[in-house]
């Protein structure tokens, strides 16, 4: 542990890099994306090929019901344990690494590669730990997940932090201080997902980053800022099923120890990439809802009726709730809701629908990608509105986790790509 940052949650990591290949074959997308578009992944799997790629070291969320999931798992596996035994990386000693990514926009999103502490996150309701979740935890999605990582040697993240620096302390000095930093990497990502460039941090950079994180958590500032309630340092934005899955490996392992072993366990730790939620490149989407093999009409007789004073039509108070599906598409309103935002109103509602009828529901980055989808018979897609950055730490400091899937960091193209590594065995 750097004793410079002693005490915070976030620090340097002994980071693993692939070296000697193709690095667009390498990186890819996060496994929780194009869940309803297996063409998709079908494209990377014909790009790749049999090139040393993270493809090998993950499951895609839509494998994780496949007939075949227990052998995928074991190829996952086994394939770490060879790109480890074949050298395929290289290790980079209590590092942090800062990341350019520039978004298929042209703007640049800037963020910083360490781990984090689990012993500081919690994915439970109601938690009050430095890390947590901004929105609701799925806990039937965190077993199939510990079955990929309960033993994997090797973790590759898709996890996103938020920290809320309006005055920009901790990550865009980094800017200008790249001139006199090692690049370690420079691509342009593959499916025009842009371009990829990232700088190890010197020792001075990682002193003052230390410095710059224990302001942010100080208590008196914090409380200074927000009024009541325990220091937030970090929101997880992207990835907190992932998250939560190695908090659980981690509480695990660590049963099994006496506590003076939990330090020295890997898997307390976990690869993250820290984000500021003022980072200009940084956008709220709205996560769409698209059922599958369902009566379209029954469902929104069985909205509409399920709200007192719920009516069709867009109405000047109350959430409204827009829909598309073969026949058109049109809106709900829902005029004294109990909830603050539309997504809340409408989950719990779906929540109880698909636990007595059949259907299946996928959680949808794109409007486009959504209609086309509501296009098919028996499928209906509700569009949400976007949510604001400002209202995220407020929210969670107050009335804690959002529904989950409240809200995209991005669209799909613009998720963080798996590049980097970490033992955890």
């Amino acid at each position: 542990m750097d004793q410079r940052f002693r005490g915070l949650p976030f620090g340097p990591a002994d980071i693993l890099l692939p070296q000697n290949c193709d690095l667009q074959r390498w990186a890819v997308v996060a496994c929780d994306q194009y869940t309803s578009q297996p063409e998709y992944w079908q494209r990377v799997e014909r790009f790749v090929g049999s090139a040393p790629s993270a493809l090998h070291l993950i499951l895609p969320e839509s494998s994780l019901d496949g007939p075949n999931v227990e052998t995928d798992i074991m190829d996952v596996t086994n394939t770490m344990s060879r790109y480890l035994r074949e050298e395929v990386f290289r290790t980079c000693p209590n590092a942090l690494i800062y990341v350019e990514r520039t978004l298929e926009s042209g703007k640049v999103r800037k963020g910083l590669v360490g781990m984090v502490d689990l012993e500081a996150y919690d994915y439970e309701a109601g938690a009050s730990t430095p890390i947590r979740c901004t929105e609701g935890t799925i806990m039937s999605r965190i077993p199939p997940r510990v079955a990929v990582r309960k033993n994997a040697s090797v973790e590759l993240p898709h996890v996103m932090l938020l920290a809320d620096d309006p005055r920009a302390t901790v990550i865009e000095p980094l800017t200008a201080a790249k001139g006199r930093l090692e690049k370690c990497y420079d691509f342009e990502l593959m499916e025009n997902s842009g371009h990829l460039r990232g700088w190890l941090l010197d020792e001075d950079e990682k002193g003052r980053v230390a410095q710059a994180l224990r302001a942010l958590a100080d208590p008196d500032a914090f409380h200074a800022r927000y009024g009541a309630g325990e220091v937030l340092l970090f929101a997880v934005g992207d990835g907190n099923h992932s998250l939560a899955t190695a908090k659980a490996c981690y509480e695990r392992q660590k049963a099994r120890l006496s506590p003076e072993q939990w330090a020295d366990l890997p898997a307390r730790y976990a690869l993250v990439e820290l984000v500021n939620l003022h980072d200009p490149a940084l956008e709220f989407e709205p996560i769409h809802r698209v059922l599958f093999g369902i009566d379209p009409k029954a469902l929104l007789d069985d909205l509409k009726n399920a709200h007192p004073g719920a009516y069709e039509g867009v109405g000047e108070e109350g959430h409204v709730l827009r829909y598309v599906w073969e026949q058109g598409a049109g809106a709900i309103t829902v005029p004294h809701p109990d909830t603050a935002l539309p997504v809340a109103t409408l989950q719990s509602f779906l929540d109880r629908w698909l636990s007595i009828h059949r259907g299946r529901i996928d959680y949808i980055h794109g409007a486009d990608v959504a209609r086309a989808l509501a296009d098919q018979p028996g499928n209906l897609a509700f569009l949400l509105p976007a949510m604001g950055k400002e209202e995220l730490f407020p929210t969670v400091l107050h009335d804690g986790a959002l529904p989950r899937k409240t809200f995209s960091m991005g669209e799909a193209q613009d998720k963080r790509f798996y590049l980097e590594g970490r033992k955890i065995r």
